[in-house]
């Protein structure tokens, strides 16, 4: 074979195989629903909506978000739960639901639901407003033990990760202090900015907005080690409190739910995440890609849950 026909066969190829990866995934149903008990403006319910239009791309199918609020997110994922096992509906999942499960023990819990995909790890940050007087997290601590019943923390919903990492982050620094939860990061955001509470907790998703405003300031991140994108914010193991928090990103189904469809999640959210506008917004918000199909999804759902049992057990907070 010719230079000139050699050439010509990649180059077909190549387009071909171009083709091949724009023709969106096929999808067994028109319109599918990504519901959240997160208020609009909560971490998961941006999430979903930056997801969906970037994945609208290359699934065919139409998305919406529907924000269900109350009981910590149990309403959300009962009603989730009793939806249609056609791939229609899901919930977007991170570990609250599995801490709502154990503290409240709703009558749907997360073992109610099936995991579909893990899509981001997610790290949490502190924030304080941005004239606050605290430009550390041991100058909150110090702050709250030298005036007992006068700070405030704020956290999102009571059986949320973030509550009990803050729960957490008041045993660590020795202090006790109130909590204030909220159905979303939305509002408890409010709340720092005008002082009623010295700090909030939230991702960078939900935070972003503040931060670029310069209306809020960073404290601590809760992750292992410092974030890529941020490398001058000490975590908070680094300030002397060991309180470490590994927060995960993904969708969860209705029980029943075909293989086909969880294939064409996997396969759609694979294609999403290699966008390349989607990469520098979710880069830019400090999400990493942990991209697993249903089969690990289950099992590190299973994990998580074994690791919150634990960690709750030590707290005190079940038996």
């Amino acid at each position: 074979m010719s230079l000139r026909r050699l050439a010509a066969t990649a180059v077909l190829t190549l387009c071909t195989a171009g083709l091949a990866f724009a023709q969106p995934v096929e999808y067994p149903v028109s319109r599918v629903s990504l519901v959240t008990h997160s208020s609009p403006g909560g971490g998961t319910d941006v999430f979903l909506r930056d997801l969906i239009k970037h994945l609208s791309t290359v699934m065919k199918t139409n998305f919406s978000v529907e924000n269900i609020r109350g009981g910590s997110g149990a309403t959300a994922v009962a009603h989730v739960a009793k939806g249609a096992a056609d791939g229609s509906v899901f919930y977007g999942t991170t570990p609250t639901y599995i801490q709502t499960t154990l503290l409240s023990k709703p009558p749907v819990g997360y073992d109610g639901l099936d995991p579909m995909v893990i899509v981001f790890a997610d790290p949490e940050v502190i924030y304080t407003r941005a004239d606050s007087p605290f430009k550390t997290l041991a100058d909150v601590v110090n702050h709250a033990r030298a005036n007992p019943g006068k700070s405030r923390w704020g956290a999102s919903n009571p059986a949320s990760l973030e509550r009990i990492a803050m729960e957490r982050l008041a045993r660590a620094g020795g202090v006790k202090v109130p909590i204030v939860s909220h159905e979303g990061g939305a509002d408890q955001m409010i709340g720092v900015l005008n002082g009623t509470y010295d700090i909030g907790i939230g991702e960078m998703q939900e935070i972003n907005g503040q931060l670029e405003a310069g209306k809020i300031r960073l404290l601590a991140t809760l992750s292992e080690k410092r974030l890529q994108g941020l490398p001058q914010l000490p975590t908070a193991r680094e300030q002397g409190y060991n309180v470490v928090v590994r927060k995960f990103r993904g969708l969860a189904s209705p029980k029943g739910v075909p293989d086909a469809v969880a294939k064409a999640w996997e396969e759609g959210l694979r294609r999403a995440l290699e966008i390349p506008a989607y990469k520098a917004e979710y880069t830019r918000e400090h999400l990493t890609p942990i991209l697993m199909g249903r089969e690990a999804a289950r099992k590190y759902t299973a994990e998580v849950a074994a690791e919150t049992v634990e960690s709750f057990k030590e707290l005190g907070l079940i038996k």
